[in-house]
């Protein structure tokens, strides 16, 4: 008698499990207690005394007076989620326009590889604790001493701004790229792991449909968006998810949510601003998900 055999789809399904349950057993036995403890926090009011602390509940106090009473919290918040929408897509421009130069043959790619990821060793948290600390200075000095002895910038952005607006460029579109010109120090950094993400997607994308594609006269620009855009597609919603939630994690409502817990010893209200921020970023997450997702090329 034949043994039972699976289908295709059922070993899929099973080799998937076996890939998130290392995470499952991570979140069940270190993550799940937290995550229930801060859910109690937000609707309570915490009071610590020798012997632990003592819980007394108190509704939606803690929401409204995140979202209504603090003066600064809502103003952090917005400006977070608006310098998400103005990085996310200048760091994705980067990273895909880098990984494409760096997937291309050339002497020495791989020292120019490690280059690009250096910014990911430099953004770690013993390099931002050193230059916190003035032991070092990644950024150096922006500005020079002309000859009145007074200081100027080394780049002028007003001659951008000019130059852009004498082309008939849109204002609105003129402010986005000055943006990304002053910006241009925090998209290297942000970008390291998305550039090895596209090349590992770019370096999957068979050779054989470039020279296919060059033998029926196509050019290097239409087989960009033929060829290597639509195979990198996948890749793109992966770099976009990875982005926000990497924007979000050192933003200034981090700290803040960090600062209302342990400076002023207000756990309670620290639990809700955690909550309310986790529920935006959720949001946002799913919306960008289902609006990329329909666009998204798979073989």
């Amino acid at each position: 008698m034949n043994g039972y055999k699976l289908a295709l789809r059922h070993k899929r399904s099973l080799l998937g499990l076996a890939f998130i349950i290392p995470w499952l057993l991570g979140f069940v036995f270190m993550f799940a207690t937290p995550l229930i403890q801060s859910i109690r926090f937000s609707f309570s009011k915490l009071t610590v005394n020798p012997s632990g602390f003592i819980l007394e509940p108190v509704g939606w106090a803690n929401f409204k007076e995140a979202l209504f009473v603090d003066a600064t919290f809502n103003r952090i918040l917005t400006q977070s989620v608006s310098e998400m929408v103005l990085n996310v897509p200048m760091i994705l421009f980067f990273s895909l326009f880098s990984a494409t130069l760096l997937n291309q043959k050339f002497r020495g790619r791989v020292l120019a590889r490690a280059i690009f990821f250096l910014p990911v060793i430099l953004a770690s948290n013993a390099i931002s604790a050193a230059e916190t600390a003035g032991l070092i200075n990644l950024v150096g000095d922006s500005t020079v001493v002309n000859e009145m002895g007074e200081t100027a910038s080394t780049y002028n952005i007003m001659s951008m701004v000019m130059i852009l607006s004498d082309i008939g460029m849109p204002l609105s579109f003129v402010d986005y790229i000055v943006q990304a010109i002053t910006r241009i120090y925090d998209i290297i950094t942000s970008s390291g792991v998305q550039i090895l993400i596209f090349l590992a997607a770019l370096q999957s994308v068979p050779g054989a449909m470039y020279e296919v594609a060059k033998m029926e006269g196509a050019t290097a620009y239409e087989s960009f968006w033929k060829i290597t855009f639509p195979l990198v597609s996948p890749l793109i919603l992966t770099n976009v998810i990875y982005t926000i939630i990497d924007s979000f994690t050192g933003s200034a409502v981090t700290d803040m949510i960090f600062s209302t817990a342990f400076t002023t010893q207000n756990f309670g209200l620290s639990a809700a601003m955690s909550w309310i921020y986790t529920i935006i970023i959720s949001v946002i997450l799913v919306i960008i998900g289902v609006l990329l997702s329909r666009r998204v090329h798979y073989n």
